[in-house]
């Protein structure tokens, strides 16, 4: 099939009507469409209808037999002929893209553009269809914009409340397990020197008191921000999360971290992973109803990966729970700020599986 038998139906070339406007079938509906509808041909309007000369605040007659560059920003000028010229070329026959046009007052516009290659009057021209999107494209930037500054807002929170973690645990474990420890001696050395079995008991009991509330306090001081992380040891304090879950939930787990290089992980990111595991551990514990959870660390030269399976109910992604919902826009969010992806896997009845995947550097 030779070049010109693969390209679209042709304009006819034979009749043209007022203005040079071609005997296109369906005239009259063209001339009345709501979109722009033009011919370009060696670079000139050869048509346009009413509603597209008029979105550049033209007449038909105004645009016709112009040079497309006049209606063209200056600096756009060279990507709107370079198009041009590919679809003349049939490289590619058609294309779609925005262009920034040129008002009649001056101003910008932009136009969506969808143009073919067809033929008229034995050589090719692009036939298209306008459609002016200004309002559109400016919405769109501006709720990116907005997007991008709540994504900024959420890393600035999640640094800020990282380094509320930080030092409130290090004020807990230092200073009131500092206190709590000196007071436990002290009850000790009380105890000594107390006469009578009943006191003795008493103060026993005080001791023994003194030191639950020292190690709920390593508790509360390592859930805030394990310790681990300050030397960049993310597989033990995932391993110390999970025997603490494993404790509490009575489902065993097992973890395979012979694979993960995690001293290559810089703080900022050993963090967020620890804190989507943790938000994920979490809602295994909550929803899941698992008899089974396995975690796989793993890293090659330059992604670290996390795999975290489960056996549990599983759900339907799609009209997730409220709860549900916010928890895991908040592990992608945290895995989009230090350029990863959380990605989850799961069906009612099929258990979850969560895939995190970072940047080492």
């Amino acid at each position: 099939m030779s070049e010109e038998a693969a390209s679209p139906a042709p304009i006819h070339p034979d009749t043209a009507g007022a203005m040079g406007v071609p005997d296109i079938p369906y005239q009259a509906i063209i001339e009345q469409a709501l979109a722009g509808i033009y011919v370009l041909q060696d670079e000139v309007f050869v048509y346009a209808n009413a509603t597209f000369a008029g979105i550049a605040g033209y007449t038909p007659a105004e645009m016709i037999g112009r040079h497309v560059s006049e209606f063209v920003q200056p600096d756009f000028i060279d990507s709107v002929l370079q198009s041009y010229r590919r679809r003349i070329a049939g490289n590619p026959a058609s294309e779609r893209f925005i262009s920034r046009a040129l008002h009649k007052d001056g101003r910008l516009i932009l136009l969506e553009i969808h143009g073919s290659r067809v033929m008229h009057r034995g050589r090719y021209a692009v036939c298209g269809v306008g459609v002016e999107v200004t309002e559109r494209v400016r919405n769109e930037e501006a709720l990116e914009q907005s997007r991008e500054q709540l994504r900024q807002l959420s890393a600035y929170a999640n640094a800020k409340l990282e380094d509320q973690r930080r030092v409130l645990s290090r004020d807990i474990h230092d200073e009131l397990g500092g206190m709590l420890t000196a007071l436990k001696m002290d009850a000790t050395r009380v105890m000594r020197r107390l006469d009578g079995a009943e006191l003795q008991g008493m103060m026993r009991g005080v001791i023994g008191l003194t030191q639950q509330t020292i190690d709920a306090v390593k508790r509360i001081a390592e859930e805030l921000r394990p310790s681990a992380l300050d030397h960049l040891d993310l597989p033990l304090a995932i391993t110390r999360d999970l025997e603490a879950f494993t404790l509490r939930s009575g489902v065993p787990h097992t973890l395979d971290a012979a694979k993960a290089s995690t001293l290559r992980l810089s703080p900022r990111r050993a963090t967020a992973v620890y804190r989507i595991f943790h938000e994920a551990l979490t809602n295994v514990a909550r929803h899941a109803a698992a008899t089974r959870v396995d975690i796989a660390l793993s890293a090659d030269a330059e992604r670290f990966l996390l795999v975290l399976r489960d056996d549990g109910v599983g759900f339907d992604d799609a009209p997730a729970a409220p709860q549900r919902s916010l928890g895991l826009l908040h592990m992608r969010e945290r895995a989009r700020e230090i350029g990863g992806d959380v990605r989850i896997e799961t069906a009612p009845g099929r258990g979850t599986t969560l895939v995190l995947t970072a940047p080492l550097l």
